[in-house]
């Protein structure tokens, strides 16, 4: 079915228009976007998530457009000043800006100087002026004083007040001040009087200037948050004589009197009417373009986290770190159930230290432990040493608890653990982070994680819906194990939702463990349509139907068993079967119903069945540094990348303060943006340039550890190409004036 906005849609993002139309169809009937991004790459093209995300946001503008549009046509037409060439502009009008242009002389708005002027019939006036021809003002404007205009004086204001607000709706002329700002305008800050000592973190933008062509995100949210918080003034125009001439280009057409009137009222239409409207549109439009940018990169390091390796189903001895208070110890089972909780002191040398020793050594025998998974927080590197100086031959892993208190004190917690309090809790989740980062931190809101930038100052509501679709991004692309996973983990599922995931668990509790993908429906409120939008994406070990375990979607089944019957294997033969897998031919299946993309993506499962696309978790080893006090510059050491923002990565470094590497300081090749070259959870070599004992501040180097120019080493990635361009350095103080706010116990 032809969407009436897909042929403005495909224009937009280059796009064949049947395409655009399919994933329109398949969104208008329920279909998500992990859904339609895996299952229906015949129809699409095989586009992927984010191009599928660009034409449903792209079709909710065209909407809102359209809608504006017509109540704009409508609202003109009741005034009865709809004409031909009027409806003409607003059909060739492209964006919300032109629209709002054409409208503005015929939005109802609260009474002007203009109005005023007109009601005391100076608009002859005002026209005569306009026409520029030779001959007295003053005496012109004479003839129009009445009781409510003064003298000539008050004649002239008021019909220079008439001419500036037609030069202010002036449509055309809006388009150029528009283009003028766009291409010559800066954004200016400046200290307001006696706010210097109360906003000394804003040093940096007590005397600002920057166009508004290249100001970075970062740096316009950090004025716009001094402005906001009443230390900043802020500005944002072209050079005002360029405007104005501009503007005098088309009204003022002569050398007289009369123009001189002009001139003056093109000078109030500007710096009264123009320069503050366009100001006030171009500082949301470059906070909305901040606010964008921030998301994103939130985003992107949120699914880096979400995506993090997993150690999978170990039993787990895992310590939420603490000195005076002690450390909370947990062990968990494989599949991540509380089976003991205690508390030892390993920071007191006496006798608590030997019963802590014994306590662990008691633990790991008892429970068979695999593995040691110690919070990152405070004491978080000495309780490492306590274990590592136990040689029990386990591996020991230091486990990010940014988001960890969160979740100890939510309702979440307190629904999975009433019997336990936040400290048992807090360790249980720092166990379970190790076995499987995704299916734990899906229970914390992810603002709390840590990762990102000004993620308090940008636009919430839109915030929390990227991370809501990063969320679900990552949780199908990983797939959920049907048997054991929480009703969180299974609300971001395809097709799912809050409540049939509470339903899922609710009936698996009363029914015992699923044991066919089909055992779905007779779940309530889970139909044909949520059935069909998340079944692919759930996972059952040991099914009754061996591609229940895969990610081979159940429309399919009847293809792969035609396929196995084909080369004379059963279908769980054929799975993980290369040499019988090696010899079917796509081409022999492709129907009406499946297409190429699909058989692909099948063959691809069969080799792998629900192969985990996270990599194996590897073990990382700190050097002997466990304060800011202990760190040297020149000292080079390892350290793991933690947070990615727009101006620089930051690393720890196995000190409580996380290190910045500057963007200039990450690769001898030229980049813009930190994440060219790294991702987080990299394990890094970095050079120490600088200390700041006072501000607990440390600046690092990546590529000052490269031992060759444009070689990373250690497996790092590099950006893709040389760029022969000088990096435009933002001001190191600027960077470091953002140092991570971690979400710390």
């Amino acid at each position: 079915m032809a969407n009436v906005f897909a042929s403005t849609i495909a224009q937009k993002l280059n796009i064949a228009e049947k395409s655009i139309n399919s994933v329109l169809d398949l969104l208008a009937e329920g279909a998500t976007i992990p859904f339609i991004a895996r299952y229906r790459k015949d129809v699409t093209g095989a586009m992927d998530e984010v191009q599928i995300q660009q034409i449903q946001d792209e079709a909710k503008f065209q909407q809102e457009f359209s809608d504006r549009k017509a109540f704009i046509e409508k609202t003109i037409s009741e005034q009865g000043k709809m004409t031909e060439t009027l409806q003409a502009s607003l059909d060739k009008a492209v964006n919300l800006n032109e629209l709002e242009d054409i409208y503005l002389p015929y939005k109802p708005k609260r009474k002007t100087k203009a109005q005023t002027a007109r009601e005391n019939g100076l608009e002859p006036l005002a026209l005569w002026l306009l026409a520029q021809n030779e001959g007295s003002v003053e005496a012109e404007a004479t003839a129009f004083i009445t009781e409510n205009v003064a003298d000539a004086t008050a004649a002239l204001q008021g019909a220079r007040d008439i001419i500036a607000e037609t030069i202010n709706e002036d449509a055309s002329v809006r388009a150029q001040m528009r283009k003028l700002f766009e291409a010559q305008a800066t954004v200016q800050s400046k200290v307001l009087t006696g706010q210097e000592e109360a906003g000394a973190k804003y040093k940096d933008y007590f005397e600002f200037s920057e166009p508004v062509s290249k100001i970075p995100s970062h740096r316009m949210l950090a004025i716009m948050r001094g402005f906001m918080e009443g230390i900043l003034r802020m500005t944002i125009s072209p050079e005002e004589e360029v405007a104005l001439e501009m503007i005098g280009e088309n009204f003022i057409k002569a050398n007289n009197e009369a123009g001189e009137q002009v001139k003056k009222a093109v000078r109030d239409a500007y710096r009264r009417l123009l320069q503050p409207s366009l100001e006030s549109e171009f500082r949301m439009e470059l906070k909305v373009k901040s606010d964008e940018e921030a998301i994103t990169v939130f985003a992107e390091n949120l699914r880096q986290l979400l995506l993090s390796s997993p150690l999978g189903s170990k039993r787990i001895l895992a310590i939420d770190p603490g000195y005076r208070t002690g450390c909370k110890v947990v062990v968990i089972d494989e599949k991540g159930d509380l089976k003991h909780n205690d508390l030892i002191y390993v920071h007191e040398n006496n006798f608590k230290l030997n019963d802590a020793e014994h306590k662990v050594r008691s633990l790991v025998k008892q429970y068979e432990v695999q593995a040691f998974a110690i919070g990152d927080g405070t004491a978080g590197r000495e309780t490492e040493q306590f274990v590592k100086k136990l040689q029990l031959g386990l591996p020991i892993f230091l486990v990010n608890e940014d988001g960890a208190s969160v979740y100890s004190a939510s309702t979440t917690a307190r629904e999975e653990f009433p019997d336990y309090d936040v400290t048992v809790r807090g360790a249980v989740s720092i166990g379970r982070r190790l076995m499987d980062p995704l299916a734990e931190l899906v229970k914390i809101d992810p603002k709390s994680i840590g990762v990102g930038q000004y993620q308090h100052d940008v636009n919430q509501t839109r915030l929390k819906e990227k991370l809501d679709q990063t969320v679900e991004s990552c949780v199908n692309t990983v797939g959920v194990n049907l048997n054991t996973a929480g009703k969180h983990l299974l609300s971001y599922v395809s097709g799912i939702g809050a409540s049939v995931a509470e339903n899922i668990v609710k009936y698996r509790s009363e029914n015992g463990q699923f044991t066919d993908r089909k055992q779905l429906l007779k779940v309530p409120r889970l139909g044909n349509k949520a059935f069909e939008q998340c079944a692919g994406f759930l996972r059952i070990k040991e099914a009754s139907h061996p591609l229940d375990a895969s990610g081979v979607h159940p429309e399919a089944y009847p293809v792969v068993e035609q396929m196995a019957k084909d080369v004379n294997v059963s279908v769980r033969e054929l799975i993980g079967n290369e040499e019988a897998i090696k010899t079917i031919k796509i081409s022999n299946y492709v129907s009406d119903t499946i297409g190429k993309h699909t058989l692909e993506d099948i063959l691809k499962e069969l080799r792998k069945p629900g192969l985990d696309p996270r990599s194996e978790l590897e073990q990382f080893e700190y050097a002997n540094i466990y304060s800011i006090e202990d760190v040297q510059v020149g000292m080079e050491v390892p350290g793991i990348v933690t947070n990615l923002t727009r101006f620089g990565a930051f690393v720890d470094i196995g000190v409580k303060q996380d290190g910045l590497v500057h963007v200039s300081e990450i690769s001898h090749t030229y980049i813009s943006d930190p994440s060219e070259a790294l991702k987080l959870n990299d394990k890094v070599k970095v050079v120490v340039t600088e200390v700041d004992l006072g501000r607990k501040r440390i600046a690092l180097s990546i590529k000052q550890a490269l031992p060759n120019p444009g070689n990373s080493g250690g497996g790092k990635r590099q950006a893709q190409q040389k760029r022969q361009a000088e990096p435009e350095h933002a001001n190191i103080n600027d960077a470091l004036s953002f140092l991570k706010n971690k979400f710390k116990k």
